[in-house]
């Protein structure tokens, strides 16, 4: 089996009440990616403590795509483990 591999993840917006409080975190993302490459579950595994950056989280997540895992020549549903970093400055 091949992982699943990101393809195109823009940044998540920072959302702009978390930027003027100065807080920053990470989100610890679970994402099972379909056959297609895309998003079709996402879980928060730890939050950042951040109840606007854990959605600004999930909101930029579900705009990305992947690589698909395979199996032989078969493109198969996986689960990834996505970390997103909220950091000022």
């Amino acid at each position: 089996v091949v992982p699943a591999a990101y393809l195109n993840t823009p940044e998540p917006a920072y959302p702009a009440s978390a930027r003027e409080d100065g807080v920053e975190g990470v989100v610890m993302l679970s994402v099972r990616i379909s056959p297609r490459g895309l998003p079709e579950e996402i879980v928060i595994e730890s939050s950042s403590g951040s109840a606007a950056l854990d959605r600004a989280a999930l909101a930029g997540v579900r705009r990305w795509t992947f690589t698909p895992a395979r199996r032989g020549d078969e493109s198969i549903e996986a689960w990834m483990r996505v970390p997103i970093r909220f950091r000022l400055g």
